[in-house]
């Protein structure tokens, strides 16, 4: 109980003597305001300093307010900055898509009118059985569409293939690339070939032809390849590719080497159906 009594007196004084430095500083405060006597003196080497000090840290904090305010506004600034850039990279990425379409559709324009013996539909492609080449693919129109086996498919740039199956609202494509006996020929000399194409060769870009008479008809690197008239399921002149390696066989009899294709087959994603099969066309003529 002593140190208790003894306790609460040692704070009794503290207290007090807090409140006396108090009174004490306060009244040179005031001192320091008239600038007289030496109390003033004393209040200028110690309460003005203070008050000083007090002032700096005051000026301080709300500067620190400021630039967190600033800091704020810049933020989100920033962030309505990269929403703007996020929708300008949609909008640009967009754009290239749209004109990309644009070119293929301009292609499929230019084949069309190169082929305007034959009637033709629109169709695209939407689904493909291998992954990185379109050996057999899916198009979006079927029976329903006019569309019957055996019709001839192109791309913007020539032969793609033909169809093989028909359901109501798609039909299955084969590509040449799948197919080792197209019956073509050289377009400048009407020379018949065999075109063959694997996943070996087109992996080298290039498909295969054989069987090319060896006689005094000259074949040219960049020649174009067509489809021929005795194709018994292609129609007639349709662009296969061009030459790009031409040898003479070892029996000297005939000559074989390899063909740039025309279309590319690692991008399809639009094509045309020529609506008239080789059938079609060979029971009208008769």
């Amino acid at each position: 109980m002593k140190t208790k009594n003894q306790t609460s007196f040692s704070s009794k004084y503290w207290l007090l003597a807090l409140a006396l430095v108090c009174i004490i500083l306060m009244g040179l405060s005031g001192f320091a305001g008239t600038g007289k006597g030496p109390l003033s003196w004393i209040a200028g080497y110690t309460v003005v300093p203070m008050q000083k000090g007090i002032n700096t840290v005051g000026m301080w904090m709300n500067d620190l307010k400021d630039n967190f305010a600033t800091l704020q506004e810049i933020k989100e600034e920033n962030r309505e900055l990269r929403d703007k850039l996020d929708e300008m990279t949609i909008e640009n990425n967009q754009l290239k898509q749209n004109s990309a379409t644009l070119e293929r559709l301009q292609e499929l324009y230019k084949m069309d009118q190169n082929t305007a013996d034959y009637p033709k539909t629109g169709a695209n492609v939407i689904a493909s059985k291998n992954s990185n080449w379109f050996t057999s693919f899916t198009i979006d129109k079927g029976s329903l569409d006019g569309i019957k086996v055996d019709m001839n498919v192109l791309s913007g740039a020539g032969l793609v293939g033909i169809v093989t199956e028909v359901g109501p609202n798609y039909s299955i494509v084969s590509s040449i690339i799948d197919d080792k006996n197209v019956s073509a020929m050289i377009l400048t000399t009407f020379d018949k070939c065999i075109v063959s194409g694997d996943l070996t060769m087109i992996d080298d870009g290039v498909l295969g032809f054989k069987q090319l008479e060896n006689n005094e008809n000259d074949v040219s690197i960049g020649e174009q390849v067509v489809t021929s008239n005795i194709s018994d399921k292609y129609l007639q002149g349709l662009l296969i590719g061009y030459v790009s390696e031409i040898n003479v066989d070892s029996n000297n009899l005939t000559r074989s080497g390899y063909i740039i294709p025309a279309t590319n087959f690692r991008e399809l994603q639009e094509v045309l159906v020529i609506t008239v099969t080789k059938e079609d066309l060979i029971k009208k003529e008769e």
